[in-house]
């Protein structure tokens, strides 16, 4: 199908960028503005003892940053619908520039309200007149803990500039050095290979040309593996060189604290998924089955178990279902829900230029808006929920706080969109019935299987190979690689060959590079099957401890934040919950397959 030009999308298709600013013209002012009053905010420098002073700063900055907001999202997302126009590139660069020099100009405010005294910060966090800085406030005395005397702050911000050197170096090796062998598709038909292709080989009918590209993939790795090990080993010295200088126990620790959330959720993770990876092998077993494989190898995993969904749909289907399986929210949900799709909040379908993906994005006074790139799928269906669940929870975090409360954590970023996703899974298997009910319940599965397990079979892999480090163990690619190793068995069972090349595969994934970080994929999933079962089974009682968590933003501690919709990550039970719920769905699965299921064709 050809795409159109912009102008040919009907105008109820695309998003309102207007309620950000009427016009360029608007932007134009905004932004000459902006560059003229953000000069004022030096004019505090060294004044912050004195509270009226330090009113008015914090004020102005919260101003400032606001307007930059709109500026930037504004000319980004003018972008997005047609990365060509140079007008809008040129907007967004200028928006950068600013941020830059406003960054720069106040980079005296932490410092010297880290300068203070404990007392005076938790005074000042105290009072009705600072209400709005509370947090901010708060941070900085949680914050003194750690900081070191100015001499050695100094030092490591000037170590910093090499703080991401070896993700620099990784980034660069990934996107532009490392070269693939090209594989030969089920047609006979030669195919580049590359990140991008490789997720789609994947999924080939054909087991051997799911096998040539998993060989081509790895076997690019394994041929570098012992300089990617070293500069991965680099990463982790690095991480484990901040956290003792500034008297953390573990690099984990230090990441953590960042976060403000405490070790032991890492630890009560990694327990509970470890005692689950049973019904997982259950599943890889079945896959096989359906499948029709003697053998199921890792590069087998990704292919769909049904040739096609019959879930297709056109768009304002697709709205009336999402619509219908969130009703469950109770009317207020509903109809904001309503208005983000008559309201401007959504750009719905492909044009020349617009950006690939989907996301949701704003800025705080005005409703979020969401980038999608419909064409029918049953994917595109459940991105719409996903989104929308981003969307809604800003929309309740903006509603409920001021400003410099209302963004969250990545921590909590992705668990109302998670529900979400499992609210539309829940209705559609209501009525699904033959392959719909088939693609549904192992849509379901994969996402345990990749989100919870996969992410947490990583998380595990980090955390070993960040104690290796400082234990004094060396971090050799045999080491590395012999602790993936294992580490896939430990979650795949003996139902799937472990085919050796797998041993490589941690040399691939970016996210080891950010620390620590790829958990809470997990954790997010495991509190929304919770959330998602309660919203079901408790109706709107339960919904309004949810409103609580969607509304909270950053107002407390993102555990806290959880406990307010019941969910406490510290203990069994959200784990156990959301272990039973994967285990039920394998039972329906299994039981369909066992009563008359067809194996894959």
């Amino acid at each position: 199908m050809k795409l159109k030009d912009r102008k040919n999308i009907p105008q109820e298709y695309k998003w309102r960028l207007e309620d950000i600013f009427p016009d360029n013209e608007a932007w134009e002012e905004c932004f000459f503005a902006l560059s003229e009053r953000m000069g004022r905010i030096a004019s505090y420098k060294g004044k912050l003892a004195d509270e009226d002073a330090l009113f008015e700063c914090l004020t102005l900055s919260t101003s400032l940053s606001h307007d930059l907001g709109k500026l930037y999202q504004y000319a980004r997302m003018r972008r997005d619908e047609d990365s060509r126009v140079s007008l809008y590139q040129g907007m967004t660069d200028r928006a950068d520039n600013v941020a830059v020099k406003l960054s720069s100009l106040s980079a005296f405010i932490m410092p010297e309200l880290a300068a203070m005294s404990t007392e005076k910060l938790r005074e000042l966090a105290g009072k009705k007149r600072f209400a709005d800085y509370s947090v901010t406030l708060s941070e900085i005395v949680r914050n003194k803990a750690i900081i070191l005397s100015d001499k050695e702050e100094t030092l490591l911000r000037e170590a910093g500039i090499f703080a991401d050197n070896a993700d620099e170096v990784f980034t660069m090796f990934d996107n532009a050095d490392v070269k693939f062998a090209p594989v030969t598709d089920d047609k006979g038909r030669e195919v580049e290979m590359s990140h991008g292709n490789y997720a789609l080989l994947l999924q080939n009918p054909s087991q051997e040309v799911r096998r040539a590209a998993f060989g081509s993939m790895f076997e690019a790795y394994r041929d570098h593996i012992n300089t990617l090990a070293a500069n991965y080993a680099g990463n982790v010295k690095k991480d484990w060189f901040f956290a003792k200088i500034r008297g953390f126990r573990s690099s984990m620790e230090r990441s953590m604290f960042a976060e403000n959330v405490p070790p032991t959720c890492y630890g009560k993770l990694l327990e509970a998924v470890g005692k689950g990876t049973k019904a997982m092998h259950r599943y890889i077993a079945l896959r096989r089955r359906m499948l029709g494989v003697k053998e199921l190898n890792m590069y087998d995993l990704h292919v769909p178990l049904v040739d096609e969904a019959k879930l297709s749909m056109p768009y304002e289907k697709a709205v009336e279902t999402v619509r219908s399986a969130l009703k469950v929210m109770g009317k207020e949900y509903s109809d904001i829900l309503a208005s983000a799709f008559t309201d401007g909040w959504i750009d719905v379908f492909e044009n020349r230029g617009k950006k690939s993906g989907a996301y949701s994005w704003g800025c705080y006074g005005v409703h979020p808006f969401v980038l999608l790139n419909y064409t029918g799928t049953s994917h595109d269906v459940f991105t719409i929920a996903h989104e929308l669940g981003h969307a809604m929870h800003s929309y309740f975090s903006n509603a409920a706080q001021p400003e410099e409360k209302a963004g969250y954590e990545i921590f909590v970023a992705e668990i109302a969109s998670t529900v979400n996703e499992v609210l539309l899974l829940k209705h559609l298997l209501k009525t699904a019935t033959g392959k719909t009910r088939t693609y549904l319940l192992s849509y379901y599965l994969d996402m345990f299987r990749t989100t919870l397990f996969r992410q947490t079979m990583f998380a595990e892999f980090e955390a070993e190979a960040h104690a290796m480090a400082e234990k004094g163990e060396p971090l050799t690619a045999d080491a590395l690689s012999a602790a993936y190793y294992a580490l896939n068995k430990k979650y795949y069972g003996r139902a799937v060959k472990h085919n050796d090349l797998i041993r490589y595969e941690w040399a691939r994934i970016p996210h080891f590079y950010s620390s620590f970080y790829v958990y809470k994929y997990a954790t997010g999933l495991t509190a929304a099957v919770t959330i998602a079962d309660n919203i079901l089974e408790r109706g709107a009682e339960y919904f309004e401890k949810y409103k609580s968590f969607l509304s909270a933003g950053g107002s407390m501690p993102p555990l806290d934040i959880l406990r307010l919709a019941e969910v406490d990550l510290e203990t069994d039970a959200p784990y156990e919950r959301a272990m039973k719920e994967f285990a039920s769905t394998l039972d329906a699965l299994e039981s369909d397959f066992e009563s008359g299921g067809e194996k894959r064709k």
